[in-house]
């Protein structure tokens, strides 16, 4: 599925298969196999028939990204192969074919001759590596013998029904009897009891004629899982064959405090590390908890080792030794029992010629002080006395509890022994043969669930507070799955109320959003919604105050009430969306440190300050401007000021009034339409909505609160405020002739020119680079969010670029383009905006990026960097000029891409035609703004193309009603001009 995972397989754990697509699955502690079989199988079934793929899970199979197996003309039922050496095969199966591919027989440890004869050119023979494939009338054979005594009889069916159990290979009894080589009477025959020999006789009736191919896949790798503790530490710890197809990981699921001492070669998978843990190469810890300072030397293998067993190992010298912990149920006794092997041991050779320790018995015997009478009843022959039933592994005292010292000193040196050995003796001991019955698997999967969530919280705190671009959506999700939410939910609570910054603290509410939302399980409703409820209003005015711990607090407190169905919690994630909302406006809300006011004259009673401003196209980069994404990650959008079919389309102006009250009027698309719009503020009172988007005048009372003409948190009453400070109120008049929706950064640019106005009709002077952050500070106490791009590319003229770097407090800088004389029309005579006569309706728009950046999805984290990297190629294309136009239209349909991926559905099919029907006409082309509507903007390859596209469009169907208008780059910007009160 595309992750690194952690598997465990009766008893079996090993990591780690690297991301294909990071982040796209959950996490788990256990997982079967075959979720990695699944990754090759798919690989393998690319162009296959209908059929049935059969896997064996005893092995490691890697298998080439794209293998090349030809399908063409296949029927019956096909082997898969990998090439390996013809030593390996001493002790493993191959395939023998003929010049056809058609298998003729398998061979299993055959003699150097017989493996000769199937080798290819290059010496290589084709290993059984676990992988088949049975075309849909093969399987359906197959599968109708389920039915068949005594065939049934390896089904529960048969089972069910008294018979007694048949046991089948894969190879040798079903795939075998296929091999053109093999002759009925020496298949059947070679079946042992009666039971297989009749078994094999029905599936030679059913699949004989079926015929056997085999394809060996060049590149593929194939490792066969033993018992033998050297084969699996090498498995974990050293690269397989195919190296550049399948990469190991040295950690997996695991939190290690110095990962610097874990040598290459050494793998760790779901332990939990404090301290110096150092550990040597060709070494493997897993399911461990384990506290510095530890030295582990290199041939080791630890498993289900707790954080107490950290002092008995320290001073404990561990080289090629395998040492576990396991829990164990005797009766109604649940304990925990340690046991201790060597590497090169080997469970079942008899004891006179084998190892423990990696040494001999005689010489073990001789330096512990330990009889052959101490681990074998006398009766049992010699002969069958071996490692697997020698009764090592102490399980109980009468009088001490024991713990990991009491396997640990069978390696100490002889002269330190003498009490350990009298301990030893007077517990009760068991053979890891008596244990492995007794194995409480449940205990020891919980035991391992609870250390990979332990360890995920470490995950957890390391991530946000290391600012890390690091999903934690997946573990989330496993916390739901797994029961370990409210686990989760704490450390999250945690690290928002102690981190001291707004902006981990408001990743971290995000986070414990999605918890929320997951626990939900995809019912409650829509994620997006309103956060305003009143039982959540204590929560956020200790957020709005800055006391973020008590913040937090009060949220969780809150929190309890709503857990207890599926739509209470989708609206605790909403609000735990709308805390995070004010954290992130504290955040930005640091970029007014850049605001610069100064003071300038005061211009007489009633005459107008009137401001024009162009719109704004954004080529590249949109998006990366956002909050939070701008402060975490780094933005860059390149802007250029455009009219409009000849005008500035956007404005604002103010003036000084007698009387001391605010009008605010909102006109028609031009200074001199008549007014939408009208409002009267005469009390505090009248303002206190500001923060309210969709109330009326609400753009207009933020401003003169951001500006500080009005003080909205003073005593003095509004009427005293405006006499005192001005001697009388203001009327504002805005328009704007851009339709709804436009994307052309309509509110933001209005904003400035709101501000800018403002502060002239009110006696003080802001520069642009001032307006740019005042209005990222008035849309936060607006409470819209939004970046501020549309503010750079409707106040700074021209063609330019403007950035921001990963840090708080969020400073934008913008950079002129400089770009070849007559460059500016050659783009006005290429740029046409097309309305698309579709109104933007992705309310949630906003929300959605957010939530998907704060989940840190993988997919979203490249497509910022690309959003800035398209940028500085797109500014670098329009520094060459018109013999780059090509490039610039590439990084135009590249931006729309990016788009689409930051906000999936923000196209509408209608669009679509559109675009389809301009491509071959065009260089690039884009929506403006965030899409889902308005205006889209093309850079045609042909000059002067509006009436052309024109008749083009209006031929394609189902666009409704469209224009197109031509642009022009704005290359003075802002302008500010004070007139009379005639308006002239």
């Amino acid at each position: 599925q595309g992750r690194d995972f952690s598997f465990d397989d009766c008893g079996r754990a090993f990591a780690c298969l690297p991301a294909e697509e990071p982040g796209a699955m959950a996490e788990a502690l256990v997982c079967n196999l075959d979720s990695l079989l699944g990754t090759m199988t798919r690989r393998l079934c690319v162009g296959s028939p209908p059929g049935m793929w059969v896997c064996s899970t005893d092995m490691l199979l890697t298998v080439p990204s794209a293998p090349g197996i030809d399908w063409d003309g296949f029927q019956g039922v096909r082997v898969i192969a990998v090439p390996g050496s013809q030593a390996y095969a001493r002790n493993h199966g191959v395939y023998l074919t003929d010049e056809q591919g058609l298998v003729r027989d398998i061979i299993y440890k055959g003699t150097a001759a017989q493996i000769q004869q199937c080798a290819g050119p290059d010496g290589t023979v084709p290993l059984v590596c676990g992988v088949v494939f049975f075309s849909a009338d093969a399987a359906e054979q197959l599968l109708a013998t389920h039915v068949i005594p005594p065939l049934d009889a390896c089904t529960y069916m048969g089972l069910d029904s008294g018979a007694p159990p048949i046991q089948l290979s894969l190879f040798f009894d079903i795939v075998l009897c296929m091999a053109g080589g093999v002759t009925q009477e020496a298949f059947v025959k070679g079946g042992g009891d009666i039971g297989v020999r009749s078994a094999r006789s029905v599936l030679w009736t059913a699949l004989r004629a079926f015929p056997l191919s085999m394809t060996c896949i060049p590149g593929a790798s194939y490792d066969y899982m033993t018992t033998s503790a050297s084969d699996y530490i090498r498995s974990l710890t050293f690269l397989p064959s195919s190296a550049s197809l399948l990469r190991f990981c040295k950690t997996a699921h695991s939190h290690v405090d110095q990962p610097e001492l874990l040598e290459d070669g050494s793998s760790v998978t779901n332990c939990l590390l404090e301290g110096a843990v150092r550990l040597a190469a060709g070494s493997v810890i897993q399911h461990c908890h384990l506290q510095g300072p530890l030295e582990i030397g290199p041939g080791c293998l630890l498993s289900g080792l707790a954080t107490g067993s950290s002092l008995a190992l320290r001073g404990c010298p561990l080289r090629d030794v395998v040492l576990q912990g396991h829990h164990v149920q005797l009766r109604d006794l649940p304990c925990r029992v340690f046991t201790l092997t060597g590497r090169l041991d080997d469970w079942q050779r008899p004891a006179k010629e084998a190892m423990y320790l990696n040494v001999p018995w005689a010489e073990f015997f001789r330096r512990t002080g330990i009889r052959e009478g101490d681990l074998w009843d006398a009766e049992m022959p010699q002969e069958s006395r071996c490692l697997l039933n020698a009764r090592l592994f102490p399980v109980l005292h009468a009088c001490e509890a024991l713990g990991l010292e009491d396997v640990l000193w069978l390696l100490a040196p002889a002269a330190v022994v003498g009490e350990r050995l009298v301990r030893w003796r007077a517990a009760w001991r068991m053979s890891w043969q008596e244990l492995l019955p007794c194995l409480d698997m449940a205990a020891e999967l919980g035991a391992r669930q609870a250390l990979f969530f332990l360890q995920g919280w470490r995950k957890v705190q390391r991530v946000l507070l290391g600012h890390q671009d690091v999903s934690l959506l997946p573990l989330a999700r496993s916390a739901v799955y797994e029961g370990y939410h409210e686990a989760m939910l704490g450390t999250l609570d945690e690290v928002a109320s102690t981190a001291g910054d707004a902006g981990i603290a408001a990743r971290a509410l995000a986070c414990i959003a999605e918890v929320l939302g997951c626990m939900a399980r995809g019912e409650g409703g829509l994620r997006s919604g309103p956060a305003a409820n009143r039982e959540w209003a204590p929560a956020f005015g200790h957020l709005e105050c800055g006391d973020i711990a008590g913040g937090v607090r009060e949220l969780a407190a809150e929190r309890h009430k709503w857990m207890s169905r599926p739509a209470l919690l989708v609206r605790a994630a909403r609000h735990y969306e709308g805390a995070e909302q004010i954290l992130v406006r504290q955040a930005v809300m640091s970029s007014c440190q850049f605001v610069t006011v100064g003071q300038a004259e005061l211009p007489p009673l009633r005459h107008w300050v009137q401001v024009a401003c162009p719109a704004r196209l954004d080529l590249s980069g949109g998006w990366s401007d956002t909050p939070p994404i701008t402060y975490e990650h780094g933005g860059a959008v390149v802007d250029v000021a455009v009219l409009v079919d000849g005008c500035r389309p956007i404005g604002a102006r103010v003036r000084r009034i007698a009387e001391p009250e605010l009008r605010l009027v909102s006109l028609g698309g031009t200074p001199r339409s008549e007014a939408v719009v009208e409002l009267v503020c005469q009390e505090l009172e009248d303002l206190q909505d500001y923060c309210q988007p969709h109330a009326p005048g609400a753009l207009l009372k933020a401003a003169f609160i951001c500006t500080e003409v009005v003080q909205l948190s003073s005593q003095k009453p509004l009427r005293a405020q405006l006499m005192d400070g001005f001697g009388g109120g203001f009327e504002v008049h805005t328009w704007s002739k851009l339709p709804h929706g436009s994307g052309l950064g309509t509110s933001s640019i209005l904003a400035g020119a709101v501000m800018a106005s403002l502060y002239r009709a009110a006696g003080k002077a802001a520069s642009t680079q001032s307006l740019i952050h005042a209005v990222l500070h008035l849309e936060q106490r607006l409470t819209t969010g939004g970046g501020w791009q549309d503010q750079v590319g409707g106040l700074v003229p021209g063609i330019k670029i403007g950035r921001s770097k990963a840090q708080l407090p969020l400073r934008v800088e913008v950079e002129k383009i400089l770009v070849p004389d007559g460059f500016t029309q050659t783009l006005a005579d290429h740029l046409l905006l097309v309305y698309t006569g579709k109104t933007r309706l992705a309310r949630n728009l906003l929300q959605d990026v957010v939530r998907n950046w704060y989940a840190r999805l993988p997919s979203i984290v490249q497509n910022a960097d690309m959003l800035v990297s398209n940028a500085e190629e797109c500014a670098q294309a329009l520094r060459q000029g018109e013999s780059n136009l090509p490039l610039l239209g590439e990084c135009l349909d590249r931006y729309w891409q990016q788009k689409k991926c930051m906000a999936p559905g923000c196209e509408p099919l209608a669009v679509g035609r559109m675009m389809d029907a301009l491509r071959p006409y065009v260089y690039g082309q884009c929506l403006a703004g965030a899409g889902g509507g308005g205006f889209l903007y093309i850079l045609t390859k042909a000059p002067q193309q509006k009436e052309a596209l024109h008749q083009i469009l209006t031929k394609t169907q189902g666009l409704g009603n469209f224009s197109i208008h031509s642009i022009e780059v704005d290359v003075r910007g802002l302008s500010v001009e004070v007139v009379g009160c005639d308006g002239k």
